[in-house]
């Protein structure tokens, strides 16, 4: 794993029924510096079956967020999620596995 980090801008906006524009506030943005490069992970990642093409992606993104945001609060005792660091590591362990090239 590289010393380096890839920043990302995350954008979430609805996609109303009607078609019509969101009225009010209707984009959620965050950032991201992320320990590696999602775009490269995608390209190398196989198709896997039984999800859409949208649902492999959302599956290795969210897993590299949750993934970072543990790693970043690693050793803060107080931090909620230092108690679960080992359990959703084992998890997200499991769906990187499902994209690793066979």
């Amino acid at each position: 794993m590289s010393s380096t980090s890839t920043r990302y801008r995350l954008t979430v906006t609805p996609i109303e029924k009607d078609g019509l524009q969101c009225a009010g506030r209707c984009t959620i943005e965050l950032e991201h510096r992320a320990r590696q490069n999602w775009m490269r992970l995608l390209e190398n990642a196989p198709r896997l079956p039984g999800f859409s093409g949208d649902e492999r992606a959302a599956v290795l993104i969210a897993t590299q967020v949750l993934r970072d945001v543990v790693h970043r609060h690693a050793d803060e005792p107080e931090h909620p999620l230092s108690a679960h660091a080992t359990t959703i590591g084992d998890a997200l362990d499991a769906l990187d596995a499902l994209h690793r090239p066979r």
